[in-house]
């Protein structure tokens, strides 16, 4: 006969172990539940580290993409804008050849123009009172082998031309006063000079003993009386500034009809 107490310890045993069994079912379930949950967050937080890389990618690459869009709108103005300077570049070296040829041209003309106004000057100087004879065809001279240098360009022997031109034109409008040789009776003799302007051109011999005009018709030297040898007197200190402006009376040249 089996003993009432022994059934119940065994009823017991078996509930504890079947509540152990449960339990310990129960603990790693939960365990198994927290590890999955562990590894979503993980995942979660990958994902999330993925998203956020992605994104400062994502506006890496939009910054970069803006930058490259506003340097490809300026290089686009950039190019424009040297296309235009190329044009007008083009159009000013058209305009420069067509200058070049201008100038080519010119300078063939010029040349026989400036030898034709030496020439001119030259027989002026040839038929125009003996008045500083020697520097004016000292002049004249230079001009002619300065036009003949080919060191020289033509811009300045253009420039030397006129200015011989202005010195013979203030020639025409000045009071002047100098010594020089003149040839008297066949000798030679050191007297005054006095030009008024192209009007007249007289001497006076140093001892005051006699006075002459140079005559434009006959192109030679002609004594004058001995009244005008105080007027040409006075007009020297004129010329020299040691007297005051004054009304002379000298012999001049009539004038010349103009043709």
């Amino acid at each position: 006969m089996t003993c009432p107490w022994r059934s119940l310890l065994r009823q017991f045993l078996t509930v504890l172990f079947l509540g152990g069994f449960s339990a310990t079912c129960f603990a790693t379930h939960t365990e198994s539940a927290a590890l999955s949950q562990q590894q979503l967050l993980n995942k979660a937080r990958q994902s999330q580290n993925t998203v956020e890389k992605l994104d400062d990618q994502t506006q890496s690459m939009l910054s970069e993409f803006r930058a490259a869009s506003l340097e490809l709108e300026n290089l686009k103005i950039y190019h424009d804008q040297l296309e235009k300077i190329v044009a007008s570049q083009e159009q000013e070296k058209a305009e420069l050849a067509r200058q070049m040829q201008e100038i080519d041209v010119t300078q063939r003309n010029i040349m026989p123009l400036m030898l034709r106004m030496l020439k001119v000057l030259d027989e002026f100087v040839e038929l125009d009172a003996p008045f500083l004879e020697n520097e004016r065809r000292m002049r004249i001279s230079e001009l002619h082998q300065l036009l003949d240098r080919s060191d020289v360009d033509l811009a300045e022997k253009y420039h030397r031309l006129i200015e011989a031109y202005m010195v013979e034109t203030d020639y025409g409008r000045t009071i002047e006063a100098y010594k020089g040789d003149l040839d008297l009776d066949g000798k030679k003799r050191t007297v005054e000079f006095l030009r008024f302007g192209r009007l007249g051109f007289y001497y006076l011999t140093l001892d005051n003993s006699q006075a002459g005009y140079w005559d434009r018709d006959k192109k030679d030297w002609q004594v004058l009386p001995d009244a005008y040898r105080s007027a040409i007197s006075q007009g020297l200190k004129i010329a020299q500034k040691q007297a005051a402006p004054d009304l002379l009376k000298l012999p001049v040249a009539a004038p010349e009809a103009v043709q």
